[in-house]
């Protein structure tokens, strides 16, 4: 795997490439997350004809911060390291609070996105039933914040500076969840990521919440016209499978696939074969 860093005005934007030949996919990780995340599903893709590309979102791993940023905002970043790298047409992946910004991708580039696959997906934040579902701790207090700075304090008191609490704080995972901390394998992927999730502390996770917290309201999903599978687990305690039957509902032509038994995490084994459909179409 490759790791490299590019100049978006003014502003330094991390990325991986695996480097593999076939298809290129934009990854866009979960929150907190980074770059590395794309490495939870190489063992699937590795003989899948894709090529896995992750791109930190300013205030994680490699990419500087942009305070006040939205989540279509992002998109320049996206389509910079795709020029960087040489790629004209792409299919994109977004893992829990990455969902949105996947989605972005294709409404506001559907000329170059072939294909989207929302996993374990937070959806439009202006749904009420669906924004009550959400943490009190990790997502609300971030949300009910005053300003930026008292966001980050909150994003501090539930995960600590780097990450240290996240386990503390978080609810008990599901079985299917559980098993993968016990695979040295996917541990190591996890711990990798972990190392570079908070060298800025929480300002890339706190600029995610305050960026989803007013909902889609940057893009509009009815422009997608790629295949979107939106892909979510019946165990999943951290993003209820209501957020997935709701972006199904939005998004045109959206298959929903739920996966009976499989959280949050474990959710991730099924993204290649999920890419594969998409791309088929």
């Amino acid at each position: 795997m490759f790791e490299g860093s590019i100049e978006v005005t003014g502003r330094t934007v991390g990325y991986s490439d695996d480097t593999a030949g076939g298809v290129p996919v934009l990854w866009c990780h979960g929150g907190p997350g980074s770059r590395r995340e794309p490495a939870l599903a190489a063992a699937r893709a590795e003989t899948s004809g894709l090529r896995l590309i992750g791109i930190d979102r300013p205030g994680y791993g490699m990419s500087t911060p942009q305070p006040g940023r939205t989540i279509a905002d992002w998109v320049p970043d996206a389509l910079a390291v795709a020029e960087h790298l040489g790629i004209d047409e792409f299919a994109t992946v977004g893992v829990s609070t990455g969902g949105a910004y996947a989605l972005a991708l294709a409404a506001l580039e559907p000329e170059r996105v072939l294909g989207v696959v929302a996993c374990c997906a937070m959806t439009d934040m202006r749904n009420d039933e669906c924004r009550a579902t959400m943490s009190p701790t990790h997502t609300h207090a971030l949300w009910d914040a005053p300003d930026r700075d008292a966001a980050i304090a909150a994003a501090v008191a539930a995960h600590g500076v780097h990450g240290e609490r996240l386990v503390e704080t978080g609810p008990a995972l599901p079985p299917a969840d559980r098993a993968l901390f016990d695979d040295p394998k996917w541990l190591a992927a996890m711990g990798a990521e972990m190392d570079v999730m908070f060298v800025w502390g929480q300002e890339g996770y706190a600029d995610d919440r305050i960026a989803d917290g007013p909902g889609w309201t940057t893009f509009d999903v009815s422009a997608i016209t790629c295949p979107v599978v939106v892909l979510h687990g019946t165990a999943d305690i951290m993003v209820s499978v209501a957020h997935a039957q709701l972006t199904a509902q939005l998004v045109p032509g959206a298959q929903l696939r739920v996966c009976d038994g499989l959280g949050h995490f474990s959710i991730i084994d099924e993204v290649v074969p999920a890419l594969r459909d998409v791309l088929s179409r």
